[in-house]
């Protein structure tokens, strides 16, 4: 039983999309959804730096558009799909619940709102490592942070101003090793973004929907969703409430998966689900020299 996974915001970095779009057919396709989405998804994904590829009207349609295309290079059927914040939307199109083009004017309306949210007060997010949640969890509360993820395998991503973080920085809960300061421009998934969630609503209004073809796993509480209707609700209030990856992960393993296969650009997801998944087989899509290897765990485990 092979699970599919798509990463979020931060999994980026300078040209990663470069090697896919020697893929036959990936640059006509990529340059078909930039003009869709007003937005040169070649040029980010080849040229552009760090910095550039950090902004969240960015980065997000950048990432959706990675994942699609290697899964589109990967040509074969997962038993189930899941994304990890934007990712969702990823898994979205993976499960037939929105085409293609849909999920990436959608993502590109994500980016903006949350962006624009962002713009409002200078906030961030930080990665904890280590600790017990049963003290990590208070601590963040104390100091007014929103624990925006909470991936298991022992990590917190804690969210807020920048001056919440800061105090985090100099003075980590009991347990943690370390506080790492993550590549996005916000506080995504806490209050800090409702505005975007009142533009989110309005576009998916507009959506064309349909019920996934195969499961769909969502960040909200680890629930497998039959209904395209609730998981298009969800991608809209998911912007302003934490991911529980933790939960995702804890129904991979009632699915009974044996495999787990993350998109490009691949990395984070493999690395919660081989410290929370003992015995999960792994594979993380990072250029299309991975894909033979892909194919091959996905015809040893999908039914």
């Amino acid at each position: 039983m092979l699970v599919l996974v798509a990463p979020g915001q931060g999994a980026q970095t300078p040209g990663f999309l470069t090697p896919w779009l020697e893929l036959p057919g990936a640059a006509d396709r990529i340059a078909a959804w930039s003009d869709a989405i007003e937005l040169d998804l070649a040029h980010y994904g080849t040229k552009a730096d760090a910095d550039e590829i950090r902004d969240t009207a960015v980065a997000q349609p950048l990432l959706v558009a990675a994942g699609l295309l290697s899964a589109e290079a990967l040509g074969m059927r997962p038993n189930a799909v899941a994304g990890h914040s934007v990712g969702e939307i990823t898994a979205a199109a993976f499960a037939g619940v929105l085409d293609e083009t849909a999920a990436l004017r959608f993502v590109r309306t994500r980016g903006l709102a949350m962006a624009e949210a962002a713009a409002i007060v200078e906030t961030g997010m930080s990665a904890l490592l280590g600790g017990d949640p049963e003290v990590t969890l208070p601590h963040l509360e104390k100091l007014g942070l929103t624990p925006a993820n909470v991936n298991g395998a022992g990590q917190i991503v804690a969210a807020g101003t920048l001056e919440q973080l800061a105090a985090l920085e100099a003075d980590k809960p009991e347990g943690v090793r370390r506080v790492v300061p993550l590549k996005v421009a916000g506080a995504f998934h806490t209050v800090h973004m409702e505005p975007a969630v009142a533009k989110l609503a309005d576009a998916a209004r507009e959506l064309t929907v349909a019920d996934p073809t195969l499961p769909y796993v969502s960040n909200k509480d680890g629930a497998t969703v039959a209904a395209g209707a609730d998981v298009v609700s969800r991608l809209v209030g998911q912007v302003a409430n934490p991911v529980r990856w933790d939960l995702c992960m804890e129904t991979f393993k009632a699915l009974g998966a044996t495999a787990l296969v993350e998109v490009c650009p691949g990395g984070t997801l493999v690395g919660l689900a081989k410290r929370a998944l003992p015995g999960v087989e792994t594979l993380a899509l990072k250029t299309p020299d991975d894909l033979d290897a892909a194919r091959t765990l996905l015809s040893e485990h999908t039914a």
